[in-house]
């Protein structure tokens, strides 16, 4: 179900900004998609993410988008997202709108370099330390 939620927030992305570079990120809490016009993170215009029970596509310069229909959360200065529970999460009209002057802005902010789609994965942490939902027995001794 999180597989299907995550490719199909992936394809809502690339479908507007298909010669985005996809930084793949497995990092604590998540697998982590970043879309970037760019090699680098830190122009990064949207990212989806997977946690084990929802995905959320998210907005590195949220705060500055139009929400009319509110959708987006979060408080910081920047970054705001939206959880993505069920596929008609994402076929809501202000998703595709979100996400279109994501892509728009990010166009503004550093054009394309190249227009050559590419996915880089990039490693985080060397060993997976993401929680388990298994309670792991104690080792016999």
């Amino acid at each position: 179900m999180i597989s299907r939620l995550f490719f199909a927030s992936r394809k809502v992305v690339l479908e507007e900004a298909p010669e985005a570079t996809e930084l793949i990120y497995d990092a604590y809490n998540a697998v982590t998609a970043a879309y970037s016009f760019t090699n680098r993170l830190k122009e990064a215009f949207c990212h989806v993410a997977a946690y084990p029970k929802y995905v959320n596509v998210g907005f590195f310069r949220g705060a500055g988008l139009p929400d009319p229909e509110h959708l987006l959360a979060g408080t910081g200065t920047n970054i705001r997202h939206i959880r993505i529970a069920t596929i008609e999460n994402l076929q809501r009209p202000g998703m595709q709108n979100l996400v279109r002057a994501a892509v728009q802005q990010a166009r503004h902010l550093s054009p394309p370099a190249d227009g050559t789609p590419k996915s880089i994965v990039k490693a985080v942490y060397p060993k997976k330390r993401r929680p388990s939902s298994v309670p792991r027995s104690k080792p016999r001794k």
